[in-house]
């Protein structure tokens, strides 16, 4: 197996800019597309023109009829009107599509074609039949009609000769309905690059596969693929490797033999684990030209050309490797598939709260937008590198230079789309979530009405509704003085809408006599009392982390800091042995199989305004509340 020596470890492990990295990549590569291919016309949808297509024929290829109607000399028409019709023999055939003219059209005749017909000698314009009247062998024209009336020449589409379309065209269904009707059934086209990607890891395991302990799914493997489909190449998924030297060794050297280029997903941290820097020293020259990038997320991005191909280690956690292949590996790819660079669209968007970043790394930070009073507000959406889901919920991402230690509230920040446009949803759910609110949302996308949920807390989606940043603003939060949920919290002009009472209680593996058969505070006493109790809490601004909060009385028990935000990552923790009680509601803890200790029946309810943004979304919202109530129900929760 390839080694390293520590000044080789040394160099590989130097962080370079963003900028300096794609330079060094782009250097080294040179990308060109890859050569040439005949491709059969059912199959050119995608593909890139690799020369230019003169039309081989003239289209139409003959003078045709527009209409339906009779074809004319116009100059026998010249002097027709309604008042004094002029009447005109009929010739003794009828030219309907794909049938050739037997006989020319004489002077003072005219010839019953159809859409499409061709046009028969002595004829220079077509009269619609609308404006004409029969009278048996003749026919009575009312309107005056000019030369090429209702004709479609020879070649006045494409002529014979035209360049139909260009080098580096993009085929799409427009120009296989030019191919076609100039009768081309293939084109030469750019092949496609062929890709190989591998996931490497021992905790691996493909979807679809039992999932083992400690072991996570490869979600990289196939989003790499789909990512480089929408790139131009021709992607093949090897499946995963384990951090075996041998195993490694041959695998990559396998998929580097027989493809143009090769992905790795895994990471290339420096770790006991880590052996893919090393195998991929041994592939070949100039060999790995960036290997750490000034990046968030994406620093331990590794970019190599081996022998002419492009090398590429992405990082392991999902978000990561997304941003780092689309900003940096997948410009190169395109040039090689003879795409051009993809367009992105931008939108100015506010920035509602402080966004962090660290000093020295350019930072792509994804965002979700909403309407706001004074145009689109960007909503950070920070699940952490490791987290899939947060492309899902996002409509793009904002740029964080490597000078700026952090962008203040209210900054006006340009906003990289995903998509072609921005797409604010028609309800904007910011606060507390809860999984009885995934029966809300799903009627009212039964209705093509779509709602975007944004989990930040109770008092995040207060705060969000009080800029007018969301439409709606789920909460939980009880005024310890005057005993109430949720109304004494509503500003002037807002209202609340009633949601439904939820049990929000302690979590504990069944058989943990700390907590199970005792009363609240009997159980309080045990685990605060017991060192090895360890606590998973909620995130900063849930009315779960208040009660919590509340209940602890200024006690900061070990894992107090250990704040997830959702019910579920509370009763995972729990389930799992890393942390033994936390907080959380019911249906959550008997969906975990966990023992469950009430503390508080609350309600969980809407703040909206009363006069808010698009009244018929909130009614809509209103209505779909009610018709959920059976299915809340039976989520075990009481509605109302």
């Amino acid at each position: 197996m390839p080694t390293t020596t520590p000044m080789a470890q040394h160099q590989f492990l130097r962080i370079l800019s963003r900028d300096a990295a794609e330079a060094a990549f782009l250097a080294a590569l040179n990308p060109a597309p890859l050569g040439i291919e005949e491709v059969a016309l059912d199959h050119l949808s995608g593909r890139v023109l690799a020369q230019d297509i003169a039309a081989p024929v003239d289209a139409p290829p003959f003078d045709r009829s527009t209409v339906d109607g009779f074809a004319v000399r116009a100059a026998d028409l010249f002097e027709a009107s309604g008042a004094e019709p002029v009447r005109l023999g009929l010739n003794p055939e009828t030219i309907a599509c794909g049938t050739a003219p037997r006989l020319a059209v004489a002077p003072g005749t005219a010839t019953p074609i159809a859409t499409g017909g061709p046009l028969p000698r002595g004829a220079d314009a077509v009269v619609m039949i609308e404006h004409t009247e029969p009278e048996g062998a003749q026919i009575a024209v009312a309107r005056a009609v000019a030369p090429g009336s209702h004709v479609a020449f020879a070649g006045s589409d494409i002529a014979l000769g035209q360049t139909l379309l260009r080098k580096g065209t993009v085929i799409g269904a427009r120009e296989i309905a030019m191919l076609a009707a100039v009768g081309l059934d293939h084109a030469a086209v750019w092949r496609r690059p062929r890709v190989a990607v591998l996931s490497t890891g021992d905790e691996l395991v493909q979807p679809g596969q039992p999932l083992r302990p400690a072991a996570v799914y490869d979600s990289n493997g196939p989003v790499i693929v789909a990512a480089l489909r929408e790139n131009g190449c021709e992607a093949v998924h090897l499946g995963a490797v384990p951090d075996k030297a041998e195993a490694m060794t041959a695998a990559v050297q396998a998929a580097f033999a027989a493809h143009d280029a090769l992905i790795l997903s895994g990471g290339t941290s420096k770790g006991a684990g880590d052996l893919t820097v090393a195998v991929i020293a041994g592939l070949g020259s100039p060999g790995i030209v960036a290997h750490g990038v000034a990046l968030k997320p994406g620093k331990p991005l590794c970019l190599a050309v081996c022998a002419g191909k492009p090398v590429v280690v992405l990082p392991g956690f999902p978000t990561s490797a997304m941003f780092t292949f689309h900003e940096l590996v997948a410009p190169a790819l395109r040039r090689l598939a003879g795409l051009p660079p993809r367009s992105t669209a931008r939108v100015a968007a506010r920035l509602p709260v402080r966004l962090t970043s660290e000093l020295g790394r350019t930072e792509f930070a994804m965002v979700a937008l909403t309407e706001g009073p004074e145009g689109l507000v960007a909503h950070p959406v920070s699940k952490g590198s490791g987290a899939v889901t947060a492309f899902a919920q996002s409509d793009g991402f904002l740029t964080v230079p490597a000078l700026a230690e952090s962008l203040p509230a209210g900054t006006e920040a340009e906003v990289t789309l995903f998509g072609p446009a921005a797409a604010p949803p028609a309800l904007a759910v910011v606060g507390s979530h809860c999984v009885g609110l995934d029966a809300v949302v799903g009627r009212l996308a039964d209705q093509g009405l779509r709602a975007r949920i944004l989990a930040t807390g109770s008092q995040g989606g207060l705060a969000a509704l009080r800029r007018r940043e969301c439409d709606i603003a789920p909460i939980h939060l009880l005024d310890p003085d005057s005993g109430l949920y949720n109304r004494p919290f509503l500003a002037q002009g807002m209202r609340l809408i009633p949601g439904w009472r939820r049990m929000q209680g302690l979590l504990f593996r069944p058989g943990d006599t700390r907590i199970e058969g005792r009363t609240l505070d009997e159980a309080l006493a045990a685990l605060l009392a017991d060192p090895d109790a360890i606590l998973v809490n909620r995130n900063q601004g849930s009315g779960t982390r208040l009660l919590m909060d509340r209940l602890l009385k200024g006690a900061r028990p070990p894992g107090y800091w250990n704040q997830p935000a959702s019910h579920n990552a509370v009763a995972a923790s729990v389930a799992q042995g890393r942390a033994d009680w936390g907080m959380a509601i019911r249906p959550v803890a008997e969906a975990m199989g966990l023992g469950f200790l009430p503390v508080a029946d609350e309600h969980y309810d809407f703040a909206v305004w009363q006069e808010p943004r698009d009244p018929e979304a909130i009614a809509a919202f209103e209505a779909a509340l009610t018709e959920s109530a059976p299915d809340i129900r039976r989520g075990g929760f009481t509605p109302g």
